[in-house]
């Protein structure tokens, strides 16, 4: 997978998973990454299906409805994506912390929904449910971080609701950020996804 890697200062720090939204590529979020956690090593990747020449994590069939089986084949190969890239450049695999905006966050969502250990925390900007009617694997210990847009016409609130409940039934520990814009990614919720990672994952 196309990607982009850069070593941090700080060799204790997750690494930052860094998933981009429809039509953005791996230099889409790098500015973020000096907000959240500068210290930390990143791995940016791009999607590996184009939609009209977009970039993005796994096929759809319309807005808002899933290639549920492309999602499946796309998520186990993002999961080997990390294991090789682990090995290739010397990072902790269990100390990996995804970062994804809207389709991003959809692949991280449904990277915890399919595989056991695969991220130790995650932030999810405008996340839907990745799949519906599976059992999902424990998330005990797993802190995740949702924004929200409370007029998001792409993600409405009920579609976050349901995301919430489900990652709590598995164990997870969400938190939940709301903005009252639309579907937008903005420096605020970012600002609190900053300070939600400083207390949830940089622990001393």
């Amino acid at each position: 997978m196309k990607h982009i890697f850069e070593k941090g200062s700080n060799p204790g720090a997750p690494l930052l998973l860094l998933l981009h939204g429809t039509g953005g590529t791996e230099t889409d979020l790098l500015p973020l990454v000096e907000m959240v956690s500068p210290g930390s090593s990143v791995l940016s990747v791009r999607g590996n299906v184009l939609e009209n020449g977009m970039p993005r994590f796994f096929r759809r069939l319309a807005e808002g409805i899933f290639d549920e089986e492309d999602l499946i084949f796309r998520t186990k190969e993002l999961n080997d994506f990390l294991d090789i890239a682990a090995g290739k450049y010397d990072f902790d695999r269990e100390n990996v912390v995804a970062l994804g905006y809207s389709n991003g966050a959809n692949i991280a969502a449904s990277l915890m929904f399919h595989f056991e250990g695969a991220l130790k925390g995650a932030i999810l900007h405008h996340p839907m449910v990745p799949r519906r009617g599976m059992t999902l694997p424990s998330l005990s210990d797993v802190p995740i971080f949702i924004a929200a847009g409370k007029n998001d016409p792409i993600c409405p609130a009920q579609e976050t609701g349901e995301l919430l409940q489900l990652l709590q039934q598995a164990g997870a520990t969400v938190d939940i950020h709301w903005e009252n814009h639309g579907h937008q990614l903005t420096r605020s919720e970012v600002e609190a996804a900053g300070s939600w990672f400083q207390k949830h994952l940089l622990k001393d």
